[in-house]
């Protein structure tokens, strides 16, 4: 309970002093001197609170850092799919993307209804040349959300990899042919006027 106390202190602090850029890197420079200060507090540190000071780090850039204290939320919590989540995109954007599915896999596993993980998956697994995998993956994101256009694009783009030229065309037809009927409903979510 200590640690939230101080930590929040630190925040009023450096907020007070207009210094709003480095809140996040001040926040997570005083929860590891704290960690130094008492061993303990590590222990008691939850799940949420290594996995918000991972996403911290990764968006300062230290992607080794996150991925440390995403493992310490999952050692925590076995079933915490957005901390798998999140570190699979922490190695996919530190080159890792095996390692990256991997995670993906296990997000998947406890959430098998997330279409952001399905598609980053995808995207891992193109880069790695598994096309076929990718286009699986993407398939899964358009049976979840089939208002994915980036999905549409990167399996026609998969299948175009493949040499199914006519494949990689079809989700600039299919849009193409709603955009004509019914824009507004694809601007706002509404399809009270229609041109034809």
């Amino acid at each position: 309970m200590i640690w939230r106390v101080l930590l929040f202190a630190a925040l009023v602090s450096v907020i007070s002093f207009g210094k709003e850029t480095s809140i996040r890197a001040e926040i997570v420079t005083q929860s590891e001197s704290l960690e130094q200060i008492n061993p303990k507090l590590s222990q008691a540190m939850s799940a949420d609170a290594y996995y918000n000071r991972g996403n911290a780090k990764s968006e300062s850039g230290d992607k080794q850092g996150a991925i440390s204290d995403y493992n310490q939320a999952i050692r925590i919590n076995p079933n915490y799919a957005d901390a798998y989540y999140n570190r699979g995109l922490a190695k996919s954007q530190s080159g890792d993307k095996q390692g990256a599915i991997s995670d993906y896999n296990q997000a998947i596993r406890i959430n098998p209804n997330d279409a952001t993980t399905y598609y980053n998956r995808g995207v891992a697994k193109s880069a790695l040349g598994d096309n076929k995998g990718a286009i699986s993956d993407y398939n899964q994101v358009i049976r979840i959300n089939p208002n994915d256009a980036d999905a549409y694009n990167n399996r026609g783009n998969a299948k175009s990899a493949l040499g199914d030229r006519q494949a990689k065309m079809k989700p600039f037809l299919t849009f193409s042919f709603y955009w004509r009927r019914f824009p507004l409903r694809w601007l706002y979510g509404k399809s009270t006027i229609t041109t034809g």
